[in-house]
């Protein structure tokens, strides 16, 4: 696909989000967390782009976290930000030594490891006078925490698309309806310069990537599973689940029957809506 269609595409995607949950606001300064990796450097590039000509004037902040990782190449990444003209900080904080001593090496490091890069991206923004921090998750990353919390933590939960952290800090994630493959060749398109992860992006054994593996092989089959799988994040039927505190807080007593169709391919629309949150507040209100 040509570079500028897949850019604008990219852009639709991210405004789309960006409007449906409001996540931009005029006079905010926005903490932008760059890893060195595909998700970050797209998200980067397409915030600049929208803050050229956004009807709300808002600041980019762009942190790096240098977490000691040994050959770490720190320089490609500060001299990328200076040939592009970005806003840019680079804090070094040595949380791999921290990682790798407090987690067995056939243990996966994800956890701590992004406990701490949390930790620390929050004191920056602070410092830095962020109201807003922006990570680079994407549609993939939501629907394998789906999964993840489906299979192995008894739960339903995604990635929230917009949230109030213990620091006080708003955190968005602007490219949830972004395709990983679309930033991907957007990414290699446009040649950034890719820095490995040589902790957690090593071990080959993680939980998220055998879903991932899982989730392009569904792909591979049925064309369309994950644009399907994030749909239905967005259609979300509380009535139909099993959730006793939600159905109290909805005020269920009952669920409604359902068409013996429902989930058949293109007859979704036709299904009479079933009470949500909002059709409660409005039925109630």
């Amino acid at each position: 696909m040509d570079v500028a269609i897949l850019e604008k595409k990219l852009a639709r995607a991210m405004g789309r989000a960006i409007g449906d949950f409001n996540m931009i606001a005029e006079g905010d300064r926005i903490l932008v967390a760059v890893s060195g990796g595909k998700d970050s450097y797209t998200m980067l590039h397409l915030l600049r782009e929208l803050a050229e000509k956004a009807p709300v004037q808002f600041e980019l902040e762009v942190v790096n976290i240098d977490q000691g990782h040994p050959g770490y190449p720190a320089d490609v990444l500060r001299d990328y930000m200076a040939r592009e003209g970005h806003r840019f900080t680079m804090i070094e904080e040595d949380t791999y030594s921290i990682v790798t001593e407090k987690i067995p090496e056939n243990k996966t490091y994800c956890s701590l490891c992004s406990r701490l890069r949390r930790g620390i991206l929050y004191r920056v923004a602070s410092e830095l006078r962020c109201n807003k921090i922006a990570l680079g998750h994407h549609r993939d990353d939501v629907i394998q925490t789906f999964l993840l919390n489906l299979l192995f933590a008894g739960q339903l939960g995604a990635m929230p698309p917009k949230l109030v952290a213990n620091s006080g800090h708003i955190v968005l994630r602007p490219l949830l309806y972004c395709a990983e493959e679309d930033i991907a060749a957007f990414a290699d398109a446009k040649q950034f310069p890719i820095l490995p992860c040589d902790l957690c992006g090593s071990q080959d054994n993680l939980q998220r990537k055998v879903v991932g593996r899982m989730l392009d092989q569904f792909e591979r089959d049925r064309p369309g599973t994950k644009s399907s799988m994030l749909a239905a994040l967005q259609n979300v039927r509380p009535s139909q689940l099993l959730d006793r505190d939600l159905w109290a807080q909805l005020g269920l007593e009952v669920a409604r029957d359902v068409p013996e169709s429902f989930g058949a391919a293109g007859h979704g629309a036709e299904l009479a809506p079933l009470i949500t949150p909002t059709r409660l507040a409005r039925r109630t209100g």
